[in-house]
């Protein structure tokens, strides 16, 4: 499967999980915050992911690189590399989630602190 960010929206207090249930529907954990067996779990599977991505994306510049890959070693690195990009989009929005979020006074005091940077 692969993750459809459409399928799987932002619920407030809610986590997505870096698996899918059945049929490919989107998993999520109601957490409180304390680091659960869940959430350590979700956070390990998470860090597996983005190496995985990290060596996909190595492979697939390899295959590029070699001019005399042929249609299926491209066919198969293009796979890994969708297959890999899906769970690090699912990462982000994972992660994106669950970052606070600021109210307006602070948030106009830290565009201006990055304006000045």
């Amino acid at each position: 499967m692969s993750y459809d960010r459409d399928a799987a929206p932002v619920w407030p207090g809610l986590r997505l999980l870096p698996w899918e249930g059945e049929g490919g529907k989107p998993c999520f954990l109601s957490a409180d915050g304390t680091g659960g067996v869940l959430s350590r779990l979700a956070d390990e599977i998470e860090a597996e992911q983005l190496c995985d991505g990290a060596d996909v994306l190595k492979g697939a510049v390899a295959v590029l690189d070699d001019g005399k890959a042929g249609e299926h070693a491209l066919r198969l690195a293009l796979r890994a590399t969708t297959q890999a990009f899906g769970n690090v989009l699912r990462v982000a929005d994972s992660r994106g989630a669950r970052l606070p979020v600021p109210d307006d006074a602070h948030e106009a005091d830290y565009g201006a602190d990055l304006r000045q940077g």
